[in-house]
């Protein structure tokens, strides 16, 4: 009995996957590269009303904050590696982020059309 439930909660785990990994299967992605603590490129337009996977890839020798009060997202993405944030679907609109750790030259802005 104990090897059935074994191989079913394997499975469950693979389902689980499965169906997470196709939810975001059509999920549009974007990049977005730190570099000398500025966010490359300032500006990032996507379309309104779609799901966004934003990689964000900090080629810097230290951490970054991605940070948007209007996205209501807060990323620390660690010296020379990546993350993914998922936002939306957004209303029209311009949408702020900056780097917490360099505030001054991380700035930016997603713009939803």
């Amino acid at each position: 009995m104990r090897f059935s439930l074994s191989k079913a909660s394997r499975l469950l785990a693979v389902l689980t996957l499965t169906v997470d990994l196709s939810a975001h299967a059509d999920t549009r992605e974007v990049l977005l590269v730190i570099r000398d603590h500025v966010f490359v490129p300032g500006e990032v337009k996507v379309p309104a009303g779609e799901k966004i996977r934003l990689v964000v890839d900090n080629q810097d020798n230290t951490a970054e904050e991605f940070e948007s009060h209007e996205l209501n997202r807060e990323k620390v993405i660690g010296p020379k590696s990546k993350a993914s944030i998922f936002i939306g679907p957004l209303k029209p609109g311009r949408y702020p982020f900056f780097g917490e750790f360099h505030e001054k030259t991380a700035r930016g802005a997603i713009v939803a059309e």
